[in-house]
């Protein structure tokens, strides 16, 4: 269907709301962790509940107060497991500091040391969706996907910009805004830019490696009657990257020198990456009547990756010899494109949130070098229940079919001392490593699907301030597909075994300091277990001062991060099919590094101060290593800010 039909059909589901009068809704205070739970919303508590929520925006004399507590947002999933939570702006300040995806995650991808650079997770994780994939996920970790999107509704319009002013010239720009049009209707939109230069040998100031821009533009409605409730999301990443390949190992090259930094000596300077996604994302639900709903979810979705290389210059000598189209230039093109529908019913009875579903997803790969696009038709049958027994016991079985041959079954137990879960699934290979045509590789594979068990188990242990979650994780893999030493995708005959104990802790020290800290062992064992990559040993931990000061005017956070990994074979990266693959050549070396942080909070504004690499020149080695070839970031200042504006 042409891509502008999709277009206004989306206005279009946004403008039936013009006549939308009334809003009904409840409050119910209840905590949490993270950003706090502050209403969960009852729509069949009519006048009185809408009457609760007036007063509770009112101070004492009667004014509207506009604040983080009334731009509240909540999320697609949990109105289809009827269980809305409105969630109010966060404003606090743990790890504010850590502002780019990557530091986000607590450090657990590995990229190639610049903001936007190719990430890919440090621990193996299961995939989730167990159908065919496009396979480029080298940009992930930096697409908001649609389906994780906040909705929002605001009794007034609402923004929030965020900027970030990285040292070396990395630097991002978050902007958010949204405004009900009525008290059930509302719009808004995010945009987002990534400019970073490179870190290893720039050439000029704006000689960036990485510039990313991106958007999304959302809606919800939901009908006077409250029956009808529909969401709908656009989203565009357009994330463009100039490949450096790395510095030059010294033994190819007897004046390539590492930790030079600027001065480098890098494999590439004429090839390009592109990465570009759209999203049209649409979920709606009607009432039939209490304790029944049927819902349909709407995904079309592209992914557009292309890698071009000027083979006439220098960048001739990173790549393969062989070259199977063009001797000059390369240019690997790859465009995946799906198309996903889910119908389904869902309700309560009895206690308990029930779910059942279909979803037809059909896309296909296209290639330039392609004979045929690479196509693909899925069905699936699914369901989902759940169980609340108190505010704080609960459990939930999901799982789904793919017809033939592919599945997931997930358990969850939750209870105030102990949460577990357990998940098994058999999920296909992505479409690039069935088939795949570029100017230096190219396979055609029948992989057979791969298999997970895994089991997680969290003990919770509060002893007054401290808090304790020792934890427990078992996968067993089988049948992993994996690019090998030579680039190429290949599939492990038989099984890992993954023992990975775990243990997160904060504890506060006198009155106005705190320790918090995660370590993670890693033991692979197994016929297969050189198939997967993971250092023995991670650990993050911060120590820092957290008090008000300048009579509550002001809150402050100021300590140190420091995180560490120990020696490992990490996968390398190769920028000309954009994944990452096992080696045995370089030892990304243990090191520890340690960054100093002052977050602070003036009323609703953020300000982040952070050197990063505090511990340079302080070490035995000169610096670390982040991927075979690709050096951590020296010793920068980065400097941020984030601030709400409620009318």
């Amino acid at each position: 269907m042409n891509k502008a039909l999709f277009g206004i059909c989306f206005l279009v589901l946004m403008g039936i709301a013009e006549f939308a009068v009334a809003q009904r809704t409840t409050t119910n205070t209840r905590g949490g962790n993270g950003p706090k739970t502050v209403r969960e919303v009852d729509p069949e508590e009519g006048e009185e509940g809408e009457q609760n929520l007036r007063k509770s925006l009112l101070d004492d004399s009667t004014k509207m107060v506009f604040g983080p507590k009334t731009a509240l947002y909540y999320f697609e999933k949990d109105i289809k497991r009827n269980s809305l939570v409105l969630y109010p702006q966060d404003t606090s300040l743990t790890n504010f500091h850590n502002y780019d995806p990557v530091a986000k995650s607590g450090w657990k991808y590995q990229d190639l040391g610049n903001i936007g650079s190719a990430a890919t997770p440090v621990f193996y994780q299961v995939p989730k969706i167990i159908g065919t994939t496009s396979g480029f996920s080298a940009y992930d970790i930096y697409f908001r996907d649609p389906s994780d999107n906040k909705y929002f509704d605001t009794k007034s319009p609402f923004t929030e910009m965020s900027a970030f002013f990285g040292g070396g010239n990395r630097n991002m720009l978050d902007i958010k805004f949204a405004r009900n049009i009525n008290s059930r209707w509302n719009v808004g939109f995010d945009f987002h830019t990534i400019k970073s230069r490179k870190t290893l040998n720039p050439t000029a100031r704006d000689d960036n490696m990485v510039n990313q821009t991106s958007y999304s533009l959302h809606s919800n409605y939901r009908s006077e009657n409250g029956r009808y409730w529909i969401l709908g999301t656009f989203s565009r990443m357009r994330h463009v990257v100039n490949e450096i390949g790395g510095i030059i190992p010294p033994e190819e090259d007897s004046t390539s020198v590492y930790f030079t930094y600027e001065d480098a000596k890098v494999w590439l300077r004429y090839t390009q990456a592109r990465d570009l996604r759209q999203d049209y994302h649409i979920y709606h639900e009607y009432k039939v009547r209490d304790g029944l709903q049927i819902y349909h979810i709407f995904d079309k979705r592209k992914q557009e990756v292309v890698v071009d290389a000027d083979l006439t210059t220098s960048d001739s000598s990173y790549y393969p010899s062989t070259r199977l189209h063009h001797q000059d230039t390369t240019r690997n093109f790859n465009n995946f494109s799906e198309w996903r529908n889910e119908f389904g019913f869902k309700g309560t009875f009895g206690g308990f949130y029930y779910n059942a579903f279909t979803r037809l997803r059909n896309g296909r790969m296209r290639s330039t070098f392609f004979e045929s696009n690479n196509a693909f038709n899925e069905v699936y049958l699914g369901g989902e229940l759940i169980g609340k027994l108190s505010e704080k016991w609960s459990l939930s079985a999901d799982g789904e079919y793919l017809i033939p041959g592919a599945f997931r079954i997930h358990g969850k137990f939750q209870s105030p001392w102990l949460d577990g879960e357990y998940t098994k699934a058999v999920y296909k290979p992505t479409s690039m490593q069935q088939l795949y045509a570029g100017n230096q590789y190219e396979w055609s594979n029948n992989f057979g699907n791969i298999g997970v068990d895994q089991i997680k188990a969290t003990l919770k242990l509060d002893l007054n301030r401290i808090h304790l979650r020792p934890s427990l994780t078992i996968n067993r893999v089988n049948n992993y597909v994996y690019f090998d030493e030579n680039r190429m995708p290949a599939q492990a005959s038989g099984e890992a075994y993954m023992l990975m104990p775990g243990l997160k802790a904060s504890i506060p020290v006198g009155r106005k300091f705190q320790w918090d800290t995660e370590v993670v062992l890693t033991n692979i064992s197994g016929e297969a277990s050189d198939v997967f990559r993971i250092p023995r040993v991670y650990g993050n931990t911060r120590f820092y001062f957290d008090s008000p000061a300048f009579n509550d005017n002001v809150f402050i956070q100021m300590g140190v991060d420091v995180r560490y990994k120990s020696s490992y074979y990490a996968n390398a990266y190769y920028a000309g099919t954009q994944q990452f693959y096992l080696q045995d050549r370089f030892d990304v070396y243990a090191y520890p590094v340690a960054d100093f942080f002052l977050d602070f909070r003036i009323n609703r504004t953020r300000v982040l101060l952070k050197y990063n690499h505090l511990n340079a020149g302080f070490m035995e080695q000169e610096g670390y290593f982040v991927t075979p070839d690709y050096t951590g970031i020296k010793s920068f200042l980065d400097l941020g800010i984030t601030w709400y504006l409620f009318d």
